[in-house]
């Protein structure tokens, strides 16, 4: 594997044309956004997005998202109505993915056999340069074997995947730390598939409208809503503020504790956040410290069901099942 550290806002040209060639060669690079960290394949080569499976050991019937680098480029993937076009200038670049009708041409791969594909333009220079430099969409998902805690920086793409890929791009920790949100535009209401970095209220209030759950058919087309996800080593509970008691089967002294409030048992390790944003970009990586520590148990205070805290209950909910 081919490792380089990269400036966020200025990555060394060379660099990114080495990372770029390999994508147009049929390879895998890893590479920041502002979410996670991805594992990049060139999206309209079949048997490149095939490694991305096998390095992760991702379900084949999962779908990946089609990451490009600027909002035109949607238009030769999907089919673009007048509703997707207006969320595409008014949420791109940024942790939105839009999940529309797919064109033809679009890998099975790619879609897992469905009718529809996602897509997003990251708000990263990097990730926006190496997507441009590759001069084709990216299929990526999350950089790191399937099923773990995704990741936040390069380490932990390294610990989970540097024997899997081809070349990894280092530009330190990201942003949100959650994945994007997905929305389904393909109905006549909005669907939301995934919470994510896109807060539910401010897609409400451009929509005017109340967001959607949907159906397992339609959960189906966004990736990340199906099987146990962002789960370290370790059980993970959960503790809701107002709680006065950990679970008698937790021992505090071989545990860790996350969240904003602190807790009135003594834990062998806490990580205290002043914010949920900041619990989102901490969590993951919080997980992967725990596991290191040689730590049991892992209890996780359960956020509020508003901003960024949907999708923090949305992961926790699933780490812990």
């Amino acid at each position: 594997m081919f490792y380089f550290k990269i400036d966020r806002w200025n990555p060394d040209p060379n660099i990114i044309a080495r990372a770029a060639s390999i994508l147009r060669d049929g390879g895998l690079a890893a590479f920041p956004t502002e979410t996670v960290y991805g594992l990049g394949a060139n999206g309209l080569n079949p048997d490149a997005v095939k490694k991305i499976f096998r390095a992760k050991g991702r379900p084949v019937d999962n779908p990946l998202i089609l990451h490009l680098s600027e909002p035109g480029q949607a238009r030769s993937l999907a089919e673009i109505d007048d509703r997707a076009a207006e969320t595409i200038k008014a949420f791109w670049p940024g942790p939105l993915t839009l999940v529309l009708p797919a064109l033809p041409h679009v890998p099975r791969e790619v879609t897992a056999g469905l009718s529809t594909v996602a897509l997003r333009m990251p708000d990263h220079p990097a990730a926006l340069a190496l997507i441009d430099a590759a001069q084709c969409p990216v299929a990526a998902p999350s950089a790191n074997r399937s099923g773990r805690p995704s990741p936040t920086d390069a380490e932990a793409v390294a610990a989970d995947l540097g024997d899997r890929i081809d070349i990894l791009l280092d530009a330190g920790s990201v942003d949100v730390g959650l994945e994007s949100t997905v929305i389904d535009l393909t109905g006549r209401g909005v669907l939301l598939l995934r919470p994510g970095g896109a807060p539910a209220e401010k897609l409400e209030k451009f929509f005017g409208e109340p967001l959607e759950s949907p159906g397992d058919d339609a959960r189906k087309r966004s990736p990340g809503t199906r099987y146990r996800h962002y789960a370290p080593a370790l059980p993970v509970s959960i503790w809701r503020p107002g709680e006065e008691e950990i679970p008698r089967s937790i021992d505090p002294s071989t545990s860790g504790f996350m969240g904003m409030t602190p807790p009135s048992a003594h834990f062998a390790r806490t990580v205290l956040f002043d914010s949920e944003s900041s619990y989102a970009r901490g969590m993951f990586a919080g997980f992967r410290h725990f596991e290191a520590e040689g730590l049991r148990h892992i209890v996780v205070e359960w956020p509020r069901s508003q901003g960024i805290g949907l999708a923090l209950q949305d992961r926790i909910w699933r780490a812990s099942n």
